[in-house]
């Protein structure tokens, strides 16, 4: 290993984007195989989980840490994985993942998996809060509030939630598409909407999917940005089945990114698969614009490196940011890092032998996207 791959495999990460694990048993292979897919329904009969790029990864890479030889069986896998139990799985995986801080989404199925001080304890690492909007919302609804008080009592919520986060987080995209209207609402249209909302919802928690809903959720949010110079977290395109993904191409948001980038509020859009390019294309002509590959490089396994190689093609350095989007399994985390630094060091090798780049290039862009640019538009210590 020559000392730009050293280099990279031992410099410590930011993970802009994460969510907790899972300390429950998770042993079973229904239960492991249900985290290993975006999907809402189990594999075809007679098949499994691990027959897929993802599969291949967490048998090469993650076999070794729980004792096992690499590419083991599945079987095999899940077998050594019952009788190590879920806290040694996630104390082994997590404490091998040479990441220096976690900015973990909260909002997402959060009573199932770690929190901040338990995520911060299991894996040893500092951990700061990103508040998703949309649980917020869901949260003030929940709690009893009527039309007329919605709008106060959410605003009030979250700032109280984003006092001590450093960014907030939309799932506009999942719930609306981005080819909604991108302006804020009027405050009649609030109180209708929230009317019309809560009515609906009788005594379940609420679901929030309304366009109104979900554009004063960003605006109240990007007023709380302005003012503490925080980021807003997009998610974009790959994700859960209720996605239509041809709607939630970013290019489809650009008036939003564009009043953002007048407030001078960092915009980061996460995942981008397939709209990597375009995800780019934006982070280049927008001064506030940047963009990760998270989750992807996880479900591409052995093809990843064609996906961080794609990444790089347009958008500045300056503005790519490493994350994993792991989410209930520490595989998840521990190969979000592994593969990135993986990928990212081949791609950069190849520039050095082609004389594309020298080392110290290379050494600063992967800097930049490994650490640097995610403390400076979280403003990290």
């Amino acid at each position: 290993m020559h000392d730009s791959q050293t280099f990279m495999s031992e410099f410590p990460l930011i993970d802009h984007h994460c969510h907790g694990v899972v300390t429950s048993p998770t042993s079973t292979r229904l239960c492991v195989e249900s985290l290993m897919s975006e999907s809402y329904r189990a594999p075809p009969p007679g098949t499994s989980q691990f027959q897929k790029p993802l599969g291949l990864a967490v048998r090469r890479h993650c076999a070794p840490l729980l004792d096992l030889e690499p590419l083991a069986s599945a079987d095999a896998y899940l077998e050594r994985r019952a009788q190590l139990g879920t806290h040694e799985v996630n104390r082994r995986l997590l404490g091998a993942l040479g990441i220096g801080m976690h900015l973990l989404d909260t909002g997402h199925r959060s009573s199932e998996i770690t929190g901040i001080e338990d995520f911060a304890q299991l894996s040893g690492n500092p951990v700061r809060e990103i508040v998703r909007i949309e649980a917020v919302a869901e949260d003030v609804a929940a709690s009893g509030v009527d039309a007329a008080g919605f709008a106060a009592r959410f605003a009030d919520a979250l700032r109280r939630r984003g006092e001590t986060a450093v960014g907030f987080k939309s799932i506009v995209a999942y719930r609306t598409t981005f080819r909604i209207d991108q302006t804020a609402p009027a405050g009649e249209d609030v109180v209708r909407a929230a009317g019309s909302w809560l009515a609906a919802t009788g005594n379940r928690r609420p679901r929030i999917s309304d366009p109104v809903l979900i554009r004063f959720g960003l605006w109240t949010a990007a007023e709380l940005c302005r003012d503490r110079k925080l980021p807003i977290q997009l998610h974009v395109g790959f994700g859960d089945p209720d996605v239509y993904m041809h709607a939630c191409d970013p290019t489809h948001f650009t008036d939003f990114l564009r009043a953002m980038e007048a407030w001078e509020i960092p915009v980061a859009l996460l995942h981008n698969y397939p709209f990597i390019r375009e995800a780019a294309w934006l982070a280049e002509v927008f001064q506030n614009v940047y963009y990760d590959v998270g989750a992807i490089v996880n479900y591409t396994g052995p093809s990843g490196r064609r996906i961080v190689r794609e990444a790089l093609e347009v958008g500045p350095f300056t503005k790519h940011v490493f994350s994993t989007d792991a989410f209930g399994l520490p595989e998840l985390h521990y190969l979000g890092a592994l593969l990135f630094r993986r990928h990212i060091g081949d791609v950069l090798d190849a520039w050095i032998a082609a004389g594309d780049c020298t080392t110290r290039d290379a050494e600063e862009i992967f800097k930049a996207i490994a650490r640097d640019n995610a403390a400076r538009i979280y403003a990290l210590a």
